[in-house]
């Protein structure tokens, strides 16, 4: 490998190669722009003094070349002393702008290795400046990606946690099955298929959920009827309801104007929150799902007289396999999905969707927008 490229692979080497290639292009232009001007005007201002003082020829050629000599020697001389300067200040510069580069560099492969704190430090003068927005901007990513990375074992030890239970369950009775500790009858196999449904029911909740966050599927958005879709809902909920002896009520105004949506997705949502509210309001309850119109959008409730939620578990309910009550949610077999997907498909259909509640035994408030077509 040569000089040259060794330099080019340099960010700094080659920044520092061009302010010298620029000053002895500078210094080489004034030694000839000197050379070639003077003796012209040297010979123009001597003749006046010639003609008033009556020199002859050796004498003006003499002081000629003296002067000649003079003036390139200043020249020389002050050639040296910017040059210094300037090749000083050149790795200087060269140095404050690849200094933070190189920081840089050395903290994204050790992101790469898996250090996701890692920050660029941003707290001298440079952060002015548009390497210290390129700076900001790394950090900015460093953290996101730091946050993807938490999201990302969080959802393991997540997933992990709801698979161990249906699984230990399912482990532990055909355990008794094999050792003849429990009867081999409709209720064990039941149970064993109980538990079957539940991880599958964790499956597709993964499964869908890995679609929404990585848009992987397509909305056909339509004019639809909310009040038509709240009654197809209703009608395939209504025997839950009915078996565990709450209330259903639906009651979307007939007037209502149509919304763009997508039916299958809308129509999820539904389903989700609805199946949400069920599964925390205790028999004897009241489910009701209504909607109204505001502006361009139609706001849709689904109101129910349920356990309710404390405050601090409100902004949380919408992260995934987050669940108030654990013991009531795999009792009842939730995944702590649904709301998590409501949410994605909510958004993606351009609307937003917010939780109320009065606390602990007061019911809760599930409310989303759809806009009008």
């Amino acid at each position: 490998m040569n000089v040259f490229q060794s330099m080019g692979r340099h960010l700094g080497r080659k920044l520092f190669l061009s302010y010298l290639v620029i000053i002895a292009l500078e210094a080489a232009l004034l030694l000839v722009v000197i050379d070639s001007m003077t003796p012209n005007a040297f010979e123009r201002h001597l003749a006046h003094m010639v003609a008033a003082m009556g020199w002859d020829a050796t004498l003006t050629e003499d002081l000629f070349a003296d002067f000649h000599a003079a003036v390139m020697e200043a020249v020389i001389i002050a050639t040296i002393g910017t040059s210094a300067t300037a090749i000083a200040l050149s790795l200087y510069v060269s140095r404050r702008v690849v200094s933070p580069v190189q920081e840089m560099v050395r903290a994204s492969g050790r992101i790469a290795a898996g250090h996701y704190a890692e920050r660029v430090d941003v707290s001298d003068r440079r952060v002015e400046d548009e390497l210290g927005e390129l700076a900001r901007s790394f950090n900015r990513m460093a953290e996101a990606l730091e946050q993807t990375e938490a999201r990302r074992r969080q959802l393991i030890a997540d997933v992990a946690h709801e698979l161990r239970t249906p699984l230990a369950s399912i482990q532990g009775y055909m355990e008794g099955l094999i050792d003849g500790v429990l009867p081999a009858d409709q209720i064990a196999f039941q149970k064993v298929r109980h538990e079957a449904d539940r991880l599958q029911r964790l499956v597709h909740g993964l499964q869908d959920l890995s679609r929404v966050e990585a848009g992987a599927y397509t909305l056909d958005l339509k004019p639809l009827s909310v009040a038509a879709l709240s009654a197809a809902v209703a009608d395939r909920l209504r025997p839950q309801f009915e078996g565990k002896v709450v209330t259903l009520e639906v009651d979307p105004p007939a007037d209502l104007p149509a919304v763009l949506a997508d039916q299958d997705r809308l129509f999820q949502v539904l389903v989700n929150l609805l199946g949400n509210a069920l599964q925390y309001t205790p028999a004897g309850g009241r489910v009701t799902l209504c909607a109204r119109r505001e502006e361009s959008m139609v706001r849709i409730l689904v109101a129910d007289t349920g356990i309710g939620i404390a405050a601090e578990h409100l902004a949380h309910l919408f992260e995934r396999f987050y669940r108030v009550d654990r013991s009531r949610s795999r009792a009842g077999g939730g995944s702590g999905l649904g709301l998590t997907i409501a949410k994605y498909l909510v958004e993606a259909q351009g609307g937003e969707i917010t939780v109320a509640s009065d606390g602990p035994h007061r019911g809760s408030t599930f409310t989303f927008t759809v806009p009008i077509a």
